[in-house]
């Protein structure tokens, strides 16, 4: 299976690369895995995967100096079909826009726009940000990408600004941080991960499992 996982100047290639020749190891698939910036390697892979760090709108430039990148991802994503997964701001760019250090255009695959976080405790006191940790998944119906994960489920997060104003149709699991924040977004064949997936433990790697093992 050729997985292309995109390069875009940011994120933990090293570590999503480690976890889905594990994913892939236990799933018994034969893994052709390649971290890129060649968006001809996007156009030839039956999966794509954008990993992504630090902030929205360094993570679009970044996406968007890779000469023919945003037009291979289009191809290979909307027209094809090809299974998508974004993770953490990788799944970020999916929105419409971003509010990160100035208003800055998404890919527009999904409804809202990454807008900073403000969490508030008991007592509507402030929680710290960045929400760094593990937090609960409460999946919102069933999904392929979600299929087995333990009830108590947690996932690996570290972020500052989450997605406001998205439809609930497109919202798959959230999270409870000082009131809901979307974990993990998608529709059609598309789907991101607000947490970092690959650093999420045996959670993290079944959602990766079902990544490589999904059809839709």
């Amino acid at each position: 299976m050729k997985v292309a996982v995109i390069d875009p100047g940011s994120g933990n290639l090293a570590s999503v690369r480690r976890a889905f020749e594990r994913a892939a190891r236990e799933e018994e698939i034969g893994l052709d895995l390649s971290v890129t910036t060649d968006p001809e390697a996007v156009r030839a892979a039956e999966r794509v995967v954008l990993p992504g760090q630090g902030a929205f709108a360094a993570c679009a430039r970044g996406l968007a100096a890779l000469p023919g990148m945003e037009a291979a991802l289009r191809e290979s994503a909307l027209e094809r079909g090809r299974p998508f997964l974004g993770i953490c701001v990788g799944m970020q760019l999916m929105a419409e826009r971003g509010l990160e250090h100035g208003l800055t255009p998404g890919l527009g695959w999904i409804a809202g726009e990454i807008a900073p976080m403000d969490p508030r405790g008991e007592g509507g006191s402030p929680l710290p940000l960045p929400q760094m940790g593990w937090n609960a998944l409460d999946a919102r119906g069933e999904h392929p990408l979600l299929a087995g994960l333990p009830e108590d489920a947690h996932a690996y997060f570290v972020h500052s600004y989450a997605l406001r104003g998205g439809k609930r149709a497109e919202l798959l699991a959230s999270t409870a941080y000082g009131g809901e924040v979307a974990a993990v977004v998608g529709r059609d064949n598309l789907a991101g991960t607000q947490f970092h997936a690959e650093k999420s433990g045996p959670v993290g790697l079944r959602i990766l499992r079902n990544f490589l093992r999904w059809t839709p």
